[in-house]
């Protein structure tokens, strides 16, 4: 059994909140420029610009691409043949949220309880999902996310009357709901599924995903580009200034459901989406990527 040590995990993840505030990923930096060549609105094209540039300084200078460095949402995909040494696995996640964030002077913005609202000062706890699975491999994502985008997050149970025709106006009118509040151009997360807690997991893991990849399902990937091209035709435009880019991408994720109901979530992420990436390889060296596309990084 191969055997990955706590302080391993600690010193990847303090690392990778770093990277993730600091390095746009790739895939959403070319959407930036595709948004850019395609935008029609002359105050759109500026504001493009003005975010790849914002983007370029904040790599060149390892500054934070936004001033709210999010809370830390992680999800850890992990193999049953995988022993983890010397501690406790989400105490070490949080142990490198905690570093990451005070080593990378980054802002910490968790309250420690939702009444006395006192601060963590660490940006912890971070909020953790994981996924148990066969082998011996382990890949762990961490995404700051942003709570102008996450603020804009909606949750509903549809009948099954309201059908297709239903979950494309819920996520339509969750869209024009967050209007510039979550920063547009946005990425898109939805999931449909039986119930309200998956519905909103799976709209968060659709936001893990690369823009521009579809789902392996038929159906939701003609889904997908009929609400991205929709959208985009709602006029909000970049940063809500008017325009033809409202939206980098709409990603699916379903599962299986009750006939009674349709459990539907949309996750907004905003045009400085972050997220990062570790995973170990057979011979159990890492790969982290942040600003590469997942093909680069072998992932």
């Amino acid at each position: 059994m191969k055997e990955i040590s706590i302080n391993t995990i600690i010193d990847l993840v303090a690392k990778l909140c770093i990277d993730a505030n600091c390095n746009l990923n790739k895939d959403l930096e070319e959407a930036l420029v595709h948004s850019l060549e395609s935008e029609d609105s002359q105050l759109g094209k500026h504001v493009l610009e003005t975010l790849l540039k914002n983007a370029k300084l904040a790599r060149e200078e390892q500054v934070p691409i936004c001033q709210d460095t999010g809370m830390a949402v992680v999800f850890v995909d992990m193999g049953t043949e995988l022993r983890i040494c010397g501690g406790n696995l989400e105490e070490a996640i949080n142990e490198g949220v905690r570093r990451g964030y005070k080593n990378g002077f980054l802002r910490g913005s968790v309250v420690r309880d939702p009444i006395d609202r006192i601060n963590t000062d660490d940006n912890t706890p971070a909020v953790i999902h994981y996924t148990v699975t066969g082998g011996d491999k382990v890949r762990i994502t961490v995404a700051p996310k942003g709570f102008g985008s996450e603020n804009m997050s909606r949750v509903a149970m549809l009948t099954p009357a309201d059908g297709l025709e239903g979950v494309k106006r819920f996520v339509v009118e969750t869209v024009n709901i967050a209007g510039p509040n979550a920063c547009p151009p946005l990425l898109v997360g939805v999931g449909i599924a039986t119930s309200v807690e998956t519905a909103a997991l799976l709209s968060k893991k659709a936001l893990m995903r690369p823009v521009g990849s579809t789902n392996p399902n038929e159906r939701a990937a003609k889904l997908e580009k009929l609400l991205e091209d929709g959208i985009n035709k709602i006029g909000l435009g970049p940063q809500g200034m008017s325009g033809n880019c409202s939206v980098m991408g709409v990603n699916i994720e379903n599962t299986a459901r009750h006939p009674s109901t349709i459990g539907i979530g949309v996750s907004t992420g905003c045009w400085s989406h972050r997220r990062g990436f570790i995973k170990f390889d057979r011979d159990f060296k890492h790969t982290i990527t942040t600003h590469k596309t997942h093909k680069e990084a072998g992932l």
